[in-house]
């Protein structure tokens, strides 16, 4: 996907994402982060979207941590959510491709990262915002493009779990393999040890892909389902295999 199509999933996500707090209120759980009210998933995606715009911004070269969210509630915390996000949108927008500022994913380019990284991060948690009121993840998964979900799942295991805060280990050298069943480029080998992950992604039809005996368990299911399981907001769509390792993917992956 391009730069600008994230730009434009950024756009729609968060716009949808106040819709449904908007609806929901303030106060009302979400179901998909069971520790978090409305309020507190406006607080902190706001606050994410002002971190990453400071970066773009002024083209900041290293690590900051993120402002704390102030201390609004109700239609104002709404009214800074919306704007934050306006803000980024428009940032992201205007930025020259030339932007140098720092990232914590590889990426072409540090623009191409914080598109692409807030699209995801706003789709998953609009996913919370209208789980908080009663729809389910599903229902949203139907909302994503194959290509988004796939390039989200891609994020997630060669992106996150590459790096050394991965808590995805196993004593003994394991493999678990992601394949999205409606997609032909979509297959993803898990490399499991005592190390940080190592994935590689891979064709359909490819024969290490298709190989049998090669893998200790297979998580599979549509591209849309296995990214919000993969983030934990559904269940795994197929297990096949050893289900421990589907199992340690559910206790393990959170990320920080």
């Amino acid at each position: 996907m391009k730069t600008a199509e994230f730009i434009r999933v950024l756009d729609r996500e968060g716009r949808s994402l106040a819709a449904a707090a908007a609806e929901a209120g303030p106060g009302a759980k979400v179901p998909t982060c069971p520790e978090w009210q409305v309020r507190d998933l406006l607080r902190h995606t706001g606050a994410v979207h002002r971190w990453a715009t400071s970066f773009v911004a002024e083209g900041h070269p290293s690590f900051r941590p993120f402002d704390e969210p102030p201390d609004l509630d109700g239609d104002p915390l709404l009214n800074w959510f919306r704007e934050g996000h306006a803000r980024l949108v428009d940032t992201l927008s205007t930025a020259s491709p030339d932007l140098r500022c720092w990232q914590f994913l590889p990426a072409p380019s540090p623009l191409a990262f914080w598109a692409r990284r807030q699209a995801h991060e706003t789709a998953v948690h609009r996913v919370d915002a209208e789980s908080a009121r009663g729809r389910t993840p599903e229902e949203i998964a139907r909302e994503f493009t194959v290509d988004f979900a796939a390039d989200g799942i891609d994020e997630l295991l060669r992106g996150f779990h590459a790096r050394d805060r991965s808590g995805v280990r196993t004593e003994k050298p394991r493999v678990l393999r992601v394949r999205a069943t409606d997609t032909a480029d979509a297959v993803w080998t898990v490399r499991l040890s005592t190390e940080p992950p190592v994935t590689e992604r891979e064709a359909e039809g490819n024969p290490q892909a298709d190989a049998e005996g090669v893998v200790d368990c297979e998580v599979s299911g549509p591209a849309t389902l296995l990214y919000l399981a993969l983030w934990n907001r559904l269940p795994l769509p197929a297990v096949t295999g050893d289900a421990s390792l589907a199992r340690l993917w559910r206790e393990t992956s959170a990320v920080n």
